[in-house]
């Protein structure tokens, strides 16, 4: 696809095309909806190379619940939904329920699991579906049909002739009990018939009901032939089939006749005297052409029920192997089979006998609650391994919903190659969760239908726009589930995207607010790598977390094998073992940095991480890049100002110069113990961690002359961390010493409190000492007065300080303290934060909130992350503010 470039010329908005580059970080479903958001993007979607590789498109997959609970702050049907406007005209028909959403996977056959959002009906279950529709059962009657791509919802009538129970899925009639089975979604609604043209069938065990419009009634068709209860129903050229628990197959013609039972279980002689068609179930499909009925049976997969008196066929796997985050099992010849008969129902008074099936060719059967899919599947391999995906194959699920225990196994494939083994896998880990697997293909194949004039539908963006077409509904959406930088990215598009996206209705995102940037979960506990990539986490995608509000993810492909030393603004300071480098977090803008100077530096000692670590007299150690001043556009990105802060020395950078080193001439070995720098007003400040002294360099002098020490504004035995930040109005220098070591007495650790806002641990601790103090560097020196005025109050702000240039946030909407005295809200005015202080130091606890003005009694706030496996982290958590305004900068001055 062409690259998005904007009037302005910026090309690094979407540098791959707007549509793979948002598709590959939606969901499946929503990608598929954004494809039929406009035919611009509908255009590219079918000739597009890269789409298909990152979402399952047009493959079979199992949708199933999501292996995680998704709270309503997490779910972005709902958080779209909940910050709409009051009072907005509701569609009395389609808009009377809330729409939200629910979080489920997508399994293919052969790629690891994936994301969907689906829309939901609060309570609803799936009860069956068809292309694009799923159908949900709520209580009571609550019964629908959802497109899972546009939230269109069609209710269906209740069945005058039933009675609902406390049971959503069990009915009464004339003192019979019946089991709701599944809904059979045989002919889907369509935009051409306004929706309201389409024929269902509610398959029960003991009845089955038609409806063809949800304005009419549906028709129970009686059958007082029946002796087994039902297993599955279709409708084939206008009749309705179905076929009983034992195989015998009924149907009904509603106009003229019926019920007419066509024909009993074509079971072969072996099966049957072995009495395993008893443990079977049985299907109907159609041929791939739509002129013949298939029937089909398996045999042998169990479901935990007690079969006494019948042969019992245990599954024992024989072979399994562990595949796409799965463990797919062999089970051997004669312990599970299939068998596929084909009529000609042209003719059914007398019917015509059955005929067995030994192939399918190319094609493939898949079947469960969904109504049957008959497609062609390519036979591939993979490291010497056939796929799952085979053609000439039965694929099964669930037969019904509300099933008391599982198939064993539950996802089969029954080849009818007699040389094949079965084989199958499970999808869920435990029986626990209310929504029965299913097969549904995800595909944008009805994207055209989705864009006709319709107010109701979820895309609304006709014509032939471009990201301009999407409404605000859809960015929400859209943007709920990309990272971060995407975001800023889509913003970036056009003005329409970027005050959509600003207004941020529906608080999704949380921009000018200090977030901790840190890796995900899976790199701080004990995730195996192979679990983080299954749950598609990568090394260069990491978490942005609000103190008050959900997390985020945000792509930094730039950080691959990199570790960040610091960051300011948008930019981030990196290294690897080769070069330190600027790079902006938003546009990947690179600036490469020169090399410390050969006369100051020896590399040769330490060739295996020279970024890191430095021979010069003694061995010295990197502990941060302080990016004092951010590249910027008008100074062509030359204009940066940086400060090398190691533990014994400092080296200065001027954009276009080379590194100074700011020597302090402390004889040997009483060198300094240098713990945080900054730059202010043309003078480089650093603290001395030993005892506080200050010293700092005229950067405007080219020798840059011997520094003047600032004594520190505390002197005693107590062990302070040191650090320097400028204040609000960037004129004075403030420094900001907090107890180096926090605990209580007997060393006992306060429990863990979680934070369900956003996943991370709290503790209590006893209050410490923080102190504030601030001066004019350049008027006191002058005058040779070095005097520290403390500062009790912040006001309205609050310092973020640690691996990042310090941050003074204003946060006047916040309160300074919890109303009930409790660690939450966590964002609060007039405080300290702290985090790591360097990329080396592995404070614990890591990082600490302060109030300057505590009440007394008042804890420390600490969020608490796991000690053991810092090693493995490689990065340590920082300050870090998301903002909006680099998008403004490539907006074109014209409204699009």
């Amino acid at each position: 696809m062409a690259r998005s470039i904007n009037e302005s010329g910026s090309s690094w908005v979407f540098p791959d095309g707007p549509l793979e580059e948002i598709a590959s970080r939606c969901d499946v479903i929503t990608a598929a909806s954004l494809v039929g958001s406009c035919k611009f993007y509908h255009d590219s979607a079918t000739q597009s190379v890269a789409l298909p590789a990152s979402q399952p498109f047009g493959m079979p997959c199992v949708l199933h619940t999501h292996q995680t609970e998704v709270p309503p702050a997490h779910n972005p049907f709902y958080r779209v939904h909940k910050f709409k406007q009051e009072g907005a005209q509701k569609d009395k028909q389609h808009d009377a329920k809330d729409r939200k959403g629910t979080l489920c996977q997508l399994t293919p056959l052969d790629r690891i699991s994936s994301d969907a959002v689906i829309p939901d009906g609060g309570t609803g279950m799936w009860a069956g579906a068809n292309g694009d529709w799923i159908a949900l059962l709520g209580f009571p009657w609550n019964w629908e049909l959802v497109n899972v791509y546009t939230g269109r919802r069609i209710p269906l009538p209740p069945i005058s002739e039933f009675k609902s129970t406390p049971d959503k899925l069990v009915f009464e009639s004339n003192d019979q009990h019946l089991q709701l089975l599944k809904i059979a979604i045989c002919r889907v609604p369509t935009a051409a018939s306004n929706y309201t043209s389409f024929s269902v069938l509610a398959i029960f065990n003991a009845a089955i009901a038609v409806l063809h419009c949800a304005s009419s009634r549906w028709t129970v068709l009686d059958n007082q032939f029946l002796a087994y209860g039902y297993s599955d129903a279709i409708i084939h050229k206008g009749i309705v089939f179905a076929v009983t628990q034992t195989g015998e197959v009924y149907a009904w013609n509603q106009l003229s006749w019926g019920p007419l039972l066509i024909s009993t279980a074509p079971i072969p002689p072996e099966l049957d005297e072995q009495g395993r068609y008893n443990l079977g179930s049985w299907w109907l499909a159609r041929s791939p052409d739509g002129s013949r009925l298939f029937l089909v049976h398996t045999w042998g997969v169990t479901d935990g029920r007690d079969y006494t008196g019948l042969v019992r066929i245990l599954p024992a796997a024989a072979t399994s192997e562990g595949r796409h985050g799965r463990t797919i099992r062999g089970y051997g010849k004669g312990l599970l089979g299939c068998e596929v008969y084909s009529m000609d129902t042209s003719q059914l008074m007398p019917p015509r006998p059955w005929r067995r099936i030994i192939s399918l060719g190319s094609y493939s059967l898949f079947l469960g609650v969904n109504y049957p899919i008959i497609i062609p599947v390519e036979d591939g391999a993979e490291h010497d391994r056939p796929n799952m995906a085979r053609s000439n194959s039965v694929y099964t699920s669930h037969h019904a919903v509300g099933l008391a225990y599982p198939p064993s196994p539950e996802i089969c494939r029954f080849s009818l190659n007699s040389e094949d083994c079965t084989v199958g896998f499970q999808t869920n880990i435990r029986w626990t969760w209310r929504q029965v697997p299913l097969w549904l293909i995800p595909s944008f194949a009805n994207a055209r239908q989705w864009n006709l004039p319709s107010r109701h539908r979820l895309c609304r963006g006709g014509g032939d726009g471009h990201l301009e077409a999407l409404t605000g509904d859809n960015i929400n959406l859209i943007a709920a589930h990309l990272d971060v930088t995407y975001t800023v990215r889509l913003a970036a598009c056009s003005r329409e995207l970027y005050d959509m996206i600003s207004k941020d209705e529906g608080k999704m995102h949380h921009w000018d607010e200090p977030c901790l940037l840190m890796p995900p979960p899976a790199y701080w506990f004990d995730e195996h790598w192979d679990v983080a990539r299954t749950s598609r986490l990568h090394d260069t995608v990491y978490d942005l977390v609000p103190l008050d509000h959900p997390r985020r993810s945000v792509a930094l492909p730039f950080m691959h094998d990199r570790k960040w030393l610091g960051a300011n603004g948008d930019w981030i300071a990196a290294a690897d073992h080769h070069e330190w480098c600027l790079v902006n977090v938003y546009t990947e803008r690179h600036i490469p940095l020169p090399s410390l100077p050969d006369s100051k530096i020896d590399h040769s000692s330490f060739s295996y991480q020279p970024a890191y670590s430095f021979n010069w007299g003694p061995a010295i150690d990197l502990l941060k890049i302080v990016i004092c001043q951010v590249p910027t556009k008008g100074g062509r990105y030359a204009d940066y100002k940086l400060i090398a802060l190691f533990d014994k020395t400092i080296f200065y950078l001027e954009g276009g110069g080379d590194w100074r080193m700011l020597e302090a001439l402390t004889p040997a070995p009483d060198y300094p113990n240098y713990c945080d720098a900054i730059e202010l007003r043309g003078h480089v400040f650093a603290v001395d961690e030993t005892d506080g002294s200050t010293y700092f360099w005229d950067t405007a002098n080219e020798n840059l002359m011997l520094p003047f020490v600032i004594p520190p504004p505390v002197v005693d035995d107590q062990q302070y961390a040191w650090f320097l930040a400028p204040s609000a109005d960037g004129k004075r220098l403030m420094i900001i010493l907090t107890v180096n070591k926090i605990g209580i007495a007997n060393a006992e650790v306060p429990p863990d409190i979680p934070y369900a806002a956003n996943g991370l641990q709290l503790r209590q601790y006893p209050p410490v000492a923080t102190y504030v103090f601030e001066l004019d560097p350049l008027s006191t020196a002058r005058a040779g007065d070095f005097l520290w005025r403390q500062v009790n109050s912040l006001g309205d702000h609050s310092l973020f300080l640690g691996l990042n240039y310090p941050i003074i946030s204003n946060l006047k909407k916040r309160e300074s303290k919890a109303p009930d005295g409790t660690l939450v809200p966590f964002m609060r005015k007039n405080c300290v934060y702290t985090a790591y202080r360097n990329i080396r130091y592995n404070q614990y606890p890591k990082i600490l909130r302060c109030n300057l003005q505590p009440d007394e009694g008042e804890t420390v706030g600490v969020i608490s992350l796991p000690k053991d496996g810092w090693d493995s982290v490689r990065q340590a958590a920082m300050w870090f503010k998301p903002a909006l305004n680099i998008a403004r900068s490539v907006l074109p001055l014209k409204k699009q």
